[in-house]
């Protein structure tokens, strides 16, 4: 007898139907399962039998054949489990086979018919509604990742045995109960805050216009100056999560397997700080399967690379293109995926091996060879897709003992909303939301100069040797600086501020 049983796959970040067919005849007892399908698939075999026979139901031995619909497409995972076992139980009259019809199953099965959790729920829920499909049932432990969408009765279930009962007609389940977001992140704050940083105001300064803009920056000082603390900073004076930009991020990370389970959705915008030994793979994304990297997971939200030098050449330049485009592509033999990677990039750096390169109070034990071997590791490339260029100094002792209560991340959030929001209306209609990521037409429209602030910033081209990308970059940043001062026009003041956040380039890497 044959039965068809829905589920689903991901490929990157989005679902697509597969059917579970299942084909149970009379012959030499077998289990055979084809469609393109990985190890984990291969596997699933041994834990279908023993989670269906120590449910309390009969396996048939008699010849099974699996087919994972569409043939052409690689699967891999143990997602498929529960859609197999229900299969192999409808196609033996175990279940009714009309009740089937109306569900995808997800799940991974356990020897003893426990369901286990999956990775991926979010996406393949979004996936299934686009395609129409409303009815699904999933394991118990990603329901929180199910309750906040609309418009779909999704059933989290523990066990096989709980799965036949409903599908028999001899229990009832209650459809998982929606939450509201907005009531969500009401919960959640920041374990870090500006108030608890002592001077560093000039810091402070281009973290804010980098949070209001969405620009990237490198700070460079000496060990101890708190440039660690400053980055840790940064997400509490970001805009909140819109609902739309959480889902986007969940899904990310739900496929990645990083999803704490016990909220369900992320609620604030995400920190990502990678070892300085991670691998190309690890922050670009890679394997077998093409999982997302940190680079994806930081998606909306922060990417902080503490002692960028450090990383390995190879791994800091494929930063380019999702600096770039806000994307990055995954190739490997089995697949090429397209994952999102629209964030803020925040590097640390010291101004040599020793750190005290430029120190007025400690001296430099490197070699003028050691420094330019240090500072070559950055590209000139990569350096013009970072519009500031801060100089950090250490903390004074007078800032520490002061008992001034510094400004808060809630009184500095308040003007980044602020001029998110006259980005928002500026760009209304487009695809970018930030001055950052402002295309060349946008940029002539809304970056206009006057005679004496053309001026300036010909010389500074000339005197910095500048290049048309740093140019632009120094642009958008005059942007965001006039947006955080409330004028619809950038003024010199404006620009020359901006213009201050290269000029360290001369002294580190220009001379």
């Amino acid at each position: 007898m044959l039965s068809i049983i829905k589920s689903f796959g991901l490929n990157g970040i989005d679902g697509y139907e597969v059917c579970a067919e299942v084909d149970i005849n009379q012959g030499i007892p077998s289990y055979d399962i084809v469609g393109l399908v990985g190890t984990a698939i291969k596997e699933s075999k041994e834990r279908v039998r023993s989670a269906i026979k120590n449910s309390g139901f009969n396996y048939p031995i008699t010849r099974i054949t699996v087919n994972l619909a569409p043939a052409n497409t690689h699967k891999d995972g143990p997602v498929y489990d529960l859609a197999i076992a229900v299969g192999i139980l409808s196609a033996t009259n175990q279940i009714k086979i009309e009740n089937t019809k109306n569900f995808v199953f997800l799940g991974e099965l356990s020897l003893d018919g426990t369901i286990r959790k999956i990775n991926g729920v979010l996406p393949i829920l979004i996936s299934a509604k686009q395609l129409g499909i409303t009815n699904l049932i999933i394991p118990y432990d990603n329901k929180n990742e199910a309750s906040f969408l609309k418009g779909l009765n999704v059933y989290a279930v523990k066990s096989l045995k709980e799965v036949v009962s409903f599908l028999n007609d001899e229990t009832k389940l209650e459809p998982i109960l929606f939450c509201d977001y907005n009531e969500t992140i009401k919960n959640f704050e920041s374990p870090y805050n500006f108030k608890n940083v002592k001077g560093q105001s000039a810091a402070k300064r281009a973290l804010e216009i980098a949070a209001a803009g969405g620009h990237n920056i490198l700070m460079v000082g000496p060990p101890g100056s708190g440039k660690t603390l400053l980055a840790k900073c940064f997400p509490s004076i970001l805009p909140n999560l819109t609902f739309e930009e959480a889902l986007e991020v969940t899904k990310i990370h739900s496929v990645a397997g990083v999803l704490d389970n016990s909220v369900g959705i992320v609620c604030s915008r995400p920190f990502r700080s990678p070892h300085h030994t991670t691998t190309t793979v690890a922050l670009t994304g890679g394997g077998r399967t093409a999982k997302p990297g940190e680079i994806s997971l930081a998606h909306n939200g922060v990417l902080f690379l503490d002692e960028l030098p450090e990383y390995s050449r190879h791994a800091i330049e494929t930063l380019r293109q999702p600096l770039e485009d806000g994307v990055i592509n995954v190739s490997r033999i089995e697949n090429t995926v397209e994952y999102p990677a629209n964030f803020t990039l925040i590097a640390s750096m010291n101004p040599c091996p020793c750190g005290n390169f430029g120190n007025r109070e400690k001296e430099c034990k490197c070699t003028p060879q050691q420094i330019h071997k240090y500072l070559a590791k950055l590209s000139g490339p990569l350096m013009d897709r970072i519009d500031i260029h801060l100089e950090v100094d250490n903390v004074k002792f007078s800032d520490l003992k002061s008992t001034t209560e510094e400004e808060s991340s809630e009184q500095i959030k308040q003007r980044v909303d602020k001029a998110r929001q006259i980005q928002l209306n500026r760009f209304k209609g487009a695809k970018n939301y930030s001055n950052s990521k402002m295309n060349d037409v946008q940029l002539k429209k809304f970056c206009k100069l006057d005679a004496e602030s053309e001026e300036i910033l010909k010389l500074a081209f000339e005197n910095f040797g500048l290049s048309a990308r740093a140019y632009s970059r120094i642009l958008k940043l005059a942007r965001t600086i006039a947006d955080l001062d409330g004028q619809e026009n950038i003024h010199a003041n404006h620009l020359m501020e901006a213009i201050s956040y290269r000029t360290i380039d001369k002294k580190y890497w220009n001379n």
